[in-house]
């Protein structure tokens, strides 16, 4: 509390006299242009500035020069801003994605399904639409580190240092200087780059891109009297008509021409300005290996300026002796700290779904907060409860905070599309649409529908109640036209539709966790069976059982196709009979001769990640399906084949080199070992060598000759999902598999 106490003295007695070292000098006024991710060079500028022992009285920023200037006007120094920087997932920061690592399996495997997913509100204007990137996660970003000065404030007198920023009001396309307001918003409005960012409204403005007007605001660092302006450009060289060839450079060079308003004025008025060579980056290049180059540029920059930079502390009146105030946040464990909640505002919440948080965080119960907990709530308004927008401020009062929930339009829908295509099943579409109902526990209904050569349509109604479990009721039709290989040559295909029918009371969710207890109802009706050569045509009797089933899914990987870290687990146990109690015993053709006890199906898959180095990862995987029981029907039975769990029919085992699906007996049991190689980002080669076994009898499941394959791999990884081909070899099939695959996995 007392190094708190010091710590705001400290800036209340700097902002209220930059003189405070009694040394009689000028002002110094540090001005940071806007550029996008180029922006992120002023960080090493301000290394440099520090290091030279510069004070910095005033700053002023339009873009992400607001960002990196507000961030150090209340405490951010410039090692500050590079761990934060770097630590950040701006793949994710920059976009609308949710972040599902506390939320769902489920809604995990939906992020890494479909490449398109967004919600519609009937009916309703969207007050944050506008753009291709509403920026809501730029603004929860913004609103954690910013965490203690989100209130309405005077940025000249409660920050470490006195900031100002520029937005551009397109109402009547003039400029908005920002002195005052709430910090993350001003922020988020000056860097709104337009047709990429949707506008920030505040009353009756429509706030775009400070740049548009006043890219380089020396002019609002006058003004604020500094005596002495220090000035930071990150903008690249004039470009040709051969470099406008996308949609993005097209937008980009609008918004450059535009920004050139007043910079040569504001550049007459700057006693050193220092311009970061950015060849190579866009404003898009948010990647970590390009911030941290951006920064070192910018280091680079100041350094090459050391002597002018030494040179001008004579004309600000200081000497080597000289040692500026180097700023600490204000609170250094703001991402993590926990806050004493005094009060919760719900604002313009119903009363049903006020009640659903409480319960569901124990709001009325617990007495602190923070910013995680701040970033679940604002995911829960958004996924459980369908908000287009959540904003959750805490609001520093004088004993504690207090929390206020604000949320935009309710979501009529949410639709998903996915797409993908192999050499097997040629061109697929998976679309799905989750509506929500009104009621006063969330209610989902869910229709999925796939597309292609295995046609599948599935409906799901799911109950949302505050406590652990969601139960769920679910109907799925699927229709199966399935090529069955023998050691590698097509034995026959098979035609069928199987309708499922599944109730789930039990559905508990934990993170990376999922229980489901349940009853299902499986119809299956046969159309026919061709042989190889499809002489013979087969019919066969259509069938009906149920099932009693436990599922354990487990998942902390951190990346769903090529993780480097982390553990998947899946366990299921099913009970099948045909009458909830027994199975029927039924002849080559068909007929009933008797009755038996129901089948006993346990199956199980582990995988563990372990990296060595920055690129490579070993992966081990053991697997394994049993089935125990007098009667088995053929529609359970053990599959192997494909290059993914359930790839053909949902019961089917992967094996590294069968490329086809292929029955083994009752008892099957294999272990694979994959080594990953990253190259460059997005590139990924894999190896994999994999060993099984079989039996009918699990006594004996090490007696029979032993599957052997491996396989070569070649994946890029895209917005869309894996693109890539794979080679393979067993010796089950004694052949050389191929498959070509693009897109996410469904």
């Amino acid at each position: 509390m007392l190094l708190l106490l010091a710590v705001v003295l400290t800036c209340v007695a700097v902002s209220a006299n930059p003189d405070s070292t009694q040394v009689r000098r000028k002002r110094v006024g540090v001005v940071l242009s806007g550029g996008g991710a180029k922006g992120m060079a002023h960080i090493g500028v301000l290394k440099v500035l520090e290091k030279a022992g510069i004070p910095v009285d005033i700053i002023t920023g339009t873009s992400m020069g607001s960002i990196i200037g507000g961030l150090y006007a209340i405490g951010y120094n410039a090692e500050a801003l590079d761990s934060l920087v770097l630590r950040q997932n701006w793949s994710y920061v920059i976009t609308d994605k949710e972040n599902l690592r506390n939320q769902s399996l489920d809604d995990r495997s939906k992020s890494n399904t479909y490449f398109f997913s967004t919600g519609f509100a009937f009916g309703k204007r969207d007050k944050n639409a506008g753009g291709l990137v509403k920026g809501k996660n730029l603004a929860e970003l913004f609103q954690r580190v910013c965490m203690g000065y989100n209130d309405s404030l005077d940025f000249s007198k409660d920050l470490c240092i006195p900031f100002a920023c520029v937005a551009t009001n397109i109402v009547d396309n003039t400029e908005v200087d920002f002195h005052s307001g709430r910090l993350w918003q001003c922020m988020r409005a000056s860097m709104a780059i337009p047709a990429v960012f949707s506008p920030v409204r505040m009353g009756d403005m429509v706030l775009v891109d400070g740049g548009l007007k006043n890219n380089y605001p020396a002019d609002l660092a006058r003004e604020m009297g500094a005596e002495v302006i220090i000035g930071v450009t990150v903008q690249g060289d004039a470009k040709t008509a051969e470099d406008l060839s996308g949609t993005l450079s097209v937008i980009g060079q609008i918004v450059d021409v535009n920004c050139k308003n007043k910079v040569e004025d504001n550049l007459a008025i700057t006693d050193l300005h220092m311009k970061v060579d950015v060849r190579g980056y866009s404003t898009g290049s948010f990647t970590t290996e390009a911030i941290d180059s951006l920064i070192r540029r910018g280091e680079r920059t100041g350094n090459e300026n050391w002597d002018a930079i030494i040179a001008l502390k004579k004309k600000i009146g200081i000497d080597d002796s000289f040692r500026p105030v180097i700023h600490q946040p204000l609170r250094p464990k703001v991402l993590t700290e926990k806050q004493y909640v005094k009060s919760y505002d719900f604002g313009n919440l119903t009363k049903y779904d006020e009640r659903f948080l409480r319960r569901k965080f124990n709001l009325g119960k617990n007495d602190s907060i923070d910013a995680t907990t701040v970033q679940l709530i604002t995911t829960c308004l958004r996924m459980d409860l369908f908000y287009q927008s959540a904003e959750c401020d805490v609001i520093p009062e004088s004993d504690g905070v207090r929390v206020q929930l604000s949320v935009g339009n309710r979501k009529s829908m949410m639709l998903h599309i996915g797409a993908r295509y192999d050499q097997e099943e040629h061109a697929a579409l998976q679309l799905g649409a989750t509506v929500p109902l009104r009621t006063s526990v969330p209610v989902n209904t869910e229709l999925t529908v796939r597309l292609g050569k295995r046609i599948f349509a599935r409906g799901d109604f799911t109950v949302h109640p505050a406590f652990f479990t969601r139960p769920k009721l679910s109907y799925t039709f699927r229709h199966y036209d399935v090529d069955v290989f023998k050691e590698g040559d097509l034995d026959y295909d098979v035609r069928y539709n199987q309708s499922q029918a599944e109730f789930t009371p039990f559905n508990f969710d934990l993170r990376n966790f999922n229980v489901q207890l349940g009853l299902r109802w499986d119809y299956v009706h046969y159309l026919d069976k061709l042989g190889s050569d499809h002489a013979v045509r087969v019919t066969l009797p259509n069938q009906h059982f149920v099932s009693y089933r436990a599922r354990v899914n487990y998942n902390s990987e951190d990346h769903w196709y090529f993780p480097t870290q982390g553990a998947r687990f899946k366990a299921e146990y099913a009970y099948v009979t045909n009458d909830f109690t027994q199975l029927d015993v039924l002849d080559d053709a068909g007929n009933k001769l008797g009755k038996a006890s129901g089948m006993h199906e346990v199956s199980a898959g582990w995988r563990m990640s372990f990296t060595i180095g920055k690129r490579f990862t070993l992966q081990p995987m053991f697997y394994g399906r049993l089935l125990f029981g007098d009667e088995v029907p053929t529609i359970f039975g053990n599959t192997v084949g494909g290059s993914w769990f359930g790839h053909y029919t949902e019961q089917q085992m992967p094996f590294a080199g069968i490329g086809n699906m292929e029955f083994v007996r009752q008892h099957f049991i294999a272990a694979q070992l994959q080594a990953q190689e990253r190259i460059g980002k997005n590139h990924y080669i894999l190896l994999r060598a994999g060993v099984g076994a079989q039996s009918e009898k699990l006594g004996q499941i090490f007696d029979n000759k032993a599957l052997v394959g491996g396989q070569i791999a070649y994946y890029y990884n895209t917005i869309f999902g894996p693109v890539g081909a794979a080679f393979g070899y067993s010796n089950h099939t004694k052949k050389v598999d191929f498959f070509l695959n693009l897109g996410h996995t469904f």
